[in-house]
Parts: structure tokens; C-alpha cells; sequence
């Protein structure tokens, strides 16, 4: 009974509870979807397709990576991609791919063929839903994001989708939050964001007056961070009407 009566007045195994929330909005890639089964692995397909074998896919996911973190992690246009297909595979192919299969890249990652959903999202959107919490993206993505959305069945599950491309600012830049909130019409108070980038989700929510949460898929759990998006149930107090 004790320990039943700590978890309610604390949150989740005794840490920190955000109150007053009616609104909880969402990273996309890492945090409701990844690539499937890897990007290396759909880069080395591709390219294999276009006349350049036995690429390695685990080299390709780590040059990758690499160019994706040079750019700050922002990538918002068809432009911004090109530029880091061409550096993922600079060097292992005589032509750059923006001269030859990006094109082919570009139309796969716009396709839910390209992705898996976690397998915590479904349930924890359907569990929020049920608390009567509003829900949201705020996604730093390029013009084929809402088209995704739809086509893996997930726009649905949401009232409001801020788009970085759309905006014209990226996270952790104030006004995309500040749009989100605009859609939602609600305090920023009551507002929390959850992504897996610590400095564009939970550093840019918290200045634009929002909660953040970390998500740590392989970490630890903290006052700020979850390892799972079904923690989200434990660590929120709705809004008192």
C-alpha cells in the first residue's frame, strides 16, 4: 500500500511528475519511427540497383551518421539531402548520387515501405487519446513528412503537424514551438514535447516555455529523460478543469 500510494503522489518509480498538461507533442524520426531496416541497408540496395554493387550497408550507416551529425542533425529540404547522400558515398562511387540514384533514394524514404513505427507509439498515442490530451508533431523534416504520416496510418492520430520545411525554422529554434502551441491553442505550461535530440527537443521545448522529455531508448531513465514512450502514462497529471 505504501508503495502504491508513493508512485501516484510522485510519478514514475518516485520521479518527477508533470502537472497541469493538456497537450503532449512528438518528435518523428527516433522517436515514433526509424528507417527499415537500416539507411545503410536501403543506400547499398539502391545503389546496387544503379550499377554499384557490394557496397557495404554498415559502412554506408556510419558515413551516414556522419554526415547527418555534421549538418547538426537539420535536414530540411530535397537540397539538404542530396548534399549528404553525395558525402555518405563520396569516394565509393565515380559519379555522386545526386547525378545519378539520388532521385530513386529520395522517392523510397517517402514511402512507408522505408519505415517501422516503435512498437510503443500505437499504444501510448491510443492511451493519451483516451485521457483526452491533445496530440502533436513538431518535426524538423522536409515536404515529404505529412505524406508519410499518412501513408504508415499516422497522421490520424493527431490534431496538430508543425513541419520545420513549412515553418521555415528548424528545432530548437523558438518559433516552431510557438507555432505548434498557436495550432494548439494552449498555454505553453501545459504543453509537453518528447524527442530523442536532447538539445533540439528538450532544450528548445523548455525555451519556448514547454515541458521536454528525453527519450533514451537505450539509456536511463530520469527527472527529464524516458526509455520508453509507455512511460509517458506515469510521469503526466492532466489539467484540472
Amino acid at each position: 500500500m505504501c508503495f502504491v500510494f508513493f508512485v501516484v503522489e510522485t510519478g514514475f518509480l518516485g520521479m518527477k511528475r508533470l502537472e497541469g498538461i493538456r497537450a503532449v507533442t512528438f518528435d518523428v524520426g527516433s522517436t515514433l519511427i526509424e528507417a527499415w531496416p537500416s539507411v545503410g541497408a536501403v543506400y547499398a540496395q539502391v545503389a546496387a540497383q544503379h550499377g554499384c554493387p557490394a557496397l557495404s550497408a554498415a559502412e554506408l550507416e556510419r558515413r551516414f551518421r556522419e554526415a547527418f551529425e555534421a549538418t547538426g542533425r537539420r535536414a530540411n529540404s530535397r537540397a539538404d539531402w542530396e548534399r549528404i547522400v553525395d558525402a555518405a558515398f563520396a569516394g565509393l562511387v565515380a559519379t555522386p548520387p545526386s547525378r545519378t540514384f539520388f532521385p530513386a533514394l529520395y522517392e523510397w524514404f517517402a514511402q512507408a515501405q522505408a519505415w517501422r513505427i516503435f512498437d510503443d507509439v500505437l499504444p501510448t498515442l491510443a492511451a493519451l487519446r483516451a485521457r483526452g490530451l491533445r496530440l502533436g508533431v513538431i518535426s524538423n523534416w522536409d515536404d515529404r513528412l505529412r505524406g508519410l504520416l499518412q501513408a504508415l496510418d499516422l497522421a490520424r492520430h493527431f490534431d496538430v503537424l508543425v513541419v520545420s520545411c513549412e515553418v521555415g525554422v528548424l528545432k530548437p529554434e523558438r518559433p516552431i514551438f510557438e507555432a505548434a502551441l498557436s495550432a494548439l491553442d494552449l498555454p505553453a505550461a501545459t504543453v509537453v514535447h518528447v524527442g530523442d535530440d536532447f538539445e533540439s527537443d528538450v532544450v528548445g521545448a523548455r525555451a519556448a516555455g514547454l515541458h521536454g522529455l528525453h527519450l533514451v531508448r537505450h539509456g536511463t531513465a530520469g527527472d527529464h529523460a524516458i526509455t520508453s514512450l509507455g512511460e509517458l502514462l506515469d510521469r503526466i497529471e492532466l489539467a484540472r478543469d
